[in-house]
């Protein structure tokens, strides 16, 4: 079993910054690839960015150039660094963790991008 925590979730203006954590625990060693996924109210969840164990990254294309992925594999880490953030980017924010054989989903974080 692998449990996954986000946070980092907060209120910021458009054009601002926020990073995203989300630290897994449980079965990581048999954890391949690691995503971002997003809810907007009214809207279903759509993929933000992956990455797997190789550091291989891909990005939605909405949010591609403004954000980056990345893996603390020593802290069972994985990030999202949001740059030039708009309120189209309002969302509840999750973490997803795949191995062969199932998935996993955290709880969520809430990024609210309004002035």
């Amino acid at each position: 079993q692998v449990q996954l925590v986000e946070s980092g979730g907060g209120l910021v203006q458009p054009g601002g910054s926020l990073r995203l954590s989300c630290a897994a625990s449980g079965s990581i060693f048999s954890i391949y690839t690691m995503g971002w996924y997003r809810q907007a109210p009214g809207k279903q969840r759509e993929l933000v960015a992956t990455i797997i164990t190789g550091g291989s990254t891909n990005y939605a294309d909405s949010v591609k150039g403004r954000c980056t992925i990345s893996r603390d594999n020593a802290k069972n880490t994985v990030y999202l660094q949001m740059n030039s953030l708009k309120p189209e980017d309002t969302a509840v924010y999750y973490c997803k963790a795949s191995n062969k054989y199932s998935y996993y989903w955290g709880q969520g974080t809430q990024v609210t991008v309004s002035s």
